[in-house]
C-alpha cells in the first residue's frame, strides 16, 4: 500500500525525535535507510567500501579529466545557451567554496543540473506531463576563482511530482557537484530555496537529523546580489569539510 503523506511525516518526526532523544547531538549525515524516503531502505549501501589496493590513485584512471580551457563563461549562464529566452524566473546563485578553516577553494569544478521553470528534466527518463522548454536544459559548471567564489545565472526550478509516497513532491532544487582536488572526492549535493512550503514535507531533506546542517542546505536570498529589472539573487556556500561541511545529497548517494 502506497503510504499518504501524513504516513510520511509522522515518520519523519519520528525519526527526528529518536535522534533528539539519544541525548546527544544528533548526526550530521542523514542514515544510509532513511525509512521516510522509501527507495533508500532497497539501495543503501550494505557492506563495506572495498580498498583499491596498493595504488589508491588507480581509482581515478578511467575518471574524467577537466581543464579550465574546457570551461567557458557560456557554460555559467544557462539562460544563454539555445537561441531564445528560456521560460521562468531568472535567478542569480553565487557563493564560496571553502575548507573548514574557511580558506577558499581555488579553481574548484562546480557542476549544477535542474529541472525547468515547469518542474522537468530535459531527460528522456523524466515523462512527468509538464511542457519541456526548447530553451533551457537545465546544465551548467564553472571554476571558482582565487576567492573561491563561483556563480550562475540560470531559472527558478519548479517542483515535481515523485513516486515515494501519494501526493509526494519535491521541493525547488539544484543539483550541484564540486569534485574537491580529486575525482574520488567528488561531493554530489542539493540546494533549496528559502521559504519553500515543501520543504518540511520532503523525505530527502528531512533525512538529515540536525536542525542546523538541514539549514545549511538551503540558500539564503541576497537582495544586494539581484540584479535590477534582470534577476533575483541567492547565495549559498559550500564547505567542503569539518562539522559545518555541506551535507552529500542522500537521492545520489545509492
Amino acid at each position: 500500500m502506497i503510504p499518504s503523506q501524513q504516513q510520511i511525516s509522522a515518520e519523519i518526526e519520528a525519526a527526528h525525535q529518536a535522534a533528539r532523544a539519544e541525548g546527544t547531538s544528533p548526526p550530521h549525515h542523514p542514515p544510509r535507510d532513511f525509512a521516510p524516503y522509501r527507495s533508500s531502505v532497497l539501495r543503501h549501501p550494505r557492506h563495506p567500501l572495498i580498498a583499491v589496493g596498493d595504488d589508491p590513485e588507480a581509482a581515478e584512471l578511467s575518471g574524467p579529466v577537466f581543464g579550465a580551457t574546457d570551461v567557458d563563461e557560456l557554460d555559467a549562464d544557462l539562460t544563454r545557451q539555445h537561441t531564445g529566452e528560456p521560460i521562468g524566473e531568472r535567478v542569480t546563485v553565487t557563493g564560496r567554496v571553502t575548507d573548514r578553516q574557511g580558506r577558499p577553494v581555488r579553481r574548484q569544478l562546480v557542476e549544477i543540473w535542474q529541472a525547468g521553470a515547469s518542474g522537468r528534466y530535459a531527460h528522456r527518463r523524466d515523462q512527468h506531463p509538464a511542457p519541456l522548454d526548447p530553451n533551457f536544459t537545465g546544465a551548467g559548471r564553472c571554476l571558482t576563482d582565487d576567492d573561491g567564489r563561483y556563480a550562475f545565472t540560470t531559472i527558478k526550478p519548479g517542483a515535481y511530482p515523485w513516486r515515494n509516497h501519494t501526493g509526494a513532491w519535491r521541493p525547488a532544487h539544484i543539483h550541484f557537484s564540486l569534485f574537491g582536488t580529486a575525482f574520488t572526492q567528488r561531493l554530489v549535493t542539493q540546494m533549496y530555496f528559502p521559504g519553500d512550503p515543501l520543504l518540511p514535507y520532503d523525505p530527502i531533506l528531512q533525512s538529515v537529523p540536525d536542525p542546523a546542517a538541514r539549514a545549511r542546505l538551503v540558500a539564503v536570498y541576497d537582495h544586494e546580489l539581484s540584479q535590477p529589472e534582470w534577476a533575483l539573487g541567492y547565495r549559498w556556500d559550500i564547505v567542503l569539510d569539518g562539522p559545518a561541511a555541506t551535507l552529500p545529497d542522500p537521492e545520489e548517494d545509492h
